[in-house]
């Protein structure tokens, strides 16, 4: 796959439900430890080489921000680092935790 693709907020959630997907979240850490998606891994440019060299690049990726814009520049940048299917999430953290309030941690 080249590049990413967009994905809604109710097929994000029935990726995690059906099996192992690593969700990037790419808010700045206030916004992360105030609430994010079960599992998410806070990535900012501190813990990214951690993150690209301790995460599998076949296991889906599903990268989050605030609303859905700046996930689809992070998004293409994880894709082009040789992870095979990415996704950036429509609507962002924002969308989601109104969505799906039990997928979120605090």
């Amino acid at each position: 796959m080249s590049g990413f693709e967009r994905i809604s907020g109710a097929t994000a959630k029935e990726m995690m439900d059906q099996g192992e997907v690593n969700i990037a979240d790419i808010r700045d850490s206030m916004s992360y430890t105030v609430g994010r998606i079960k599992g998410a891994i806070q990535v900012d440019n501190s813990s990214l080489k951690y993150f690209l060299e301790n995460t599998t690049k076949d296991t889906p990726l599903i990268v989050c921000c605030y609303h859905g814009n700046s996930s689809q520049s992070a998004a293409q940048f994880f894709a082009e680092q040789g992870y095979e299917k990415v996704y950036s999430l429509d609507g962002g953290y924002e969308q989601w935790k109104v969505l799906f309030p039990e997928y979120c941690d605090a």
